[in-house]
């Protein structure tokens, strides 16, 4: 099933903008609430000296995947740590926690921001963070959450990158188990349909052949 960028809740707040996939904010529809576990998949872009002052969270497992530009941290537990393209930072909210994230640069920053509903309520609340060479994904999976992965999350999920050159990759997705797939940059052919830059895919049950071009993409991929 293909996702097309007018399908997202889209909102320019100067500062800000941003398409919501899923019902969040001031967008709401009663047909868009989450897929599985996921919760919430906001592609952002914050303009320079500008970003999310502090604000709390309760009970969601929170990932941030920067696209391109910087992105700063700092929580209630005393972390601060800033990101760049193509790594990420996680947080258990867990029983309730504070944060901002700021783009402290001219330039404008990019970058996903993953909920994932917890497997159960009020874990100690959690950050994490970790960097990856570009080449880790490079016509390759970099698993960057889930079991085997850098961080694990409180939630059967796992999540993928890879930046396919030119050719073919393959994915193996069993029964059950289902991929929301993001095409964060350029465009791909997934099972012979064509997803381009920004737009998702959800396939289940079977494995998927992806076909890209310089093309950077994120799969993340849970029960059904």
């Amino acid at each position: 099933m293909l996702f097309t960028k007018e399908s997202y809740g889209y909102f320019d707040h100067g500062w800000l903008k941003t398409y919501y996939h899923f019902s969040f904010s001031d967008y709401y529809n009663p047909q868009k609430m989450n897929i599985g576990v996921l919760r919430v998949l906001n592609d952002d872009l914050i303009k320079g000296n500008t970003g999310f002052p502090k604000h709390p969270h309760k009970n969601m497992e929170i990932l941030t995947y920067v696209i391109h530009g910087e992105l700063s941290h700092a929580d209630s537990m005393g972390h601060e740590k800033t990101v760049s393209r193509g790594n990420i930072q996680y947080m258990s909210a867990g029983k309730g926690v504070y944060h901002s994230e700021y783009n402290h640069n001219k330039e404008d920053v990019r970058l996903l921001q993953i909920w994932i509903y917890p497997d159960a309520e009020d874990y100690p609340p959690n950050y994490g963070d970790a960097s990856f060479s570009w080449e880790e994904r490079v016509n390759k999976w970099l698993h960057l959450i889930g079991t085997h992965g850098k961080i694990q999350m409180h939630q059967d999920v796992n999540i993928y990158v890879t930046y396919l050159e030119e050719g073919e990759i393959e994915f193996e997705l069993k029964p059950g188990r289902q991929a929301y797939i993001v095409q964060i940059e350029g465009e791909s052919v997934i099972n012979n349909q064509k997803v381009k830059e920004q737009e998702a895919y959800l396939h289940s049950d079977t494995p998927m052949t992806i076909k890209g071009h310089q093309s950077h993409l994120m799969v993340i991929e849970m029960e059904k």
